[in-house]
């Protein structure tokens, strides 16, 4: 595979894995659980709340892109839901700080970036023929 080939065969694999990311967060929005107590541990039989994800993506050396999936460093923040069965004496959930806005812009980001990343491949398959034609 040519080296333009990899570099938009990586970017294309960090796109779908953004927006695996993103999917994930937008399905688990709503996914709240108990505040952890002052330990940080859990109430006994306590669900935990959805803990949200982020893409970090880096330069590799030679051209390309890499992407590693982490934790977000905000994961989550106290709710108000007295309704909930974990929720703490004062009705206080965790709920995950996911924005539903951010969450929209980073699926656009994805499309255009794996579509774009398409695109070259394309172009690099189409100037690949045209040299081996050349050649016959």
């Amino acid at each position: 595979m040519s080296p333009i080939a990899t570099i938009a065969v990586s970017g294309m694999k960090a796109a779908s894995q953004r927006l695996e990311v993103s999917a994930s967060n937008v399905a688990n929005a709503m996914s709240t659980g108990a505040l952890p107590n002052a330990d940080g541990t859990l109430p006994a039989g306590a669900p935990k709340a959805y803990d949200p994800l982020t893409l970090v993506q880096s330069d590799v050396a030679g051209g390309g892109t890499q992407a590693t999936i982490a934790k977000a460093s905000q994961g989550t923040s106290a709710s108000y839901q007295p309704s909930a069965p974990f929720a703490n004496k004062d009705g206080l959930v965790a709920a995950p700080n996911v924005d539903l806005a951010q969450e929209m812009i980073s699926q656009l980001v994805a499309k255009y970036s794996f579509a774009a990343n398409a695109r070259v491949l394309k172009a690099s398959d189409e100037m690949s023929r045209t040299v081996i034609d050349m050649k016959v």
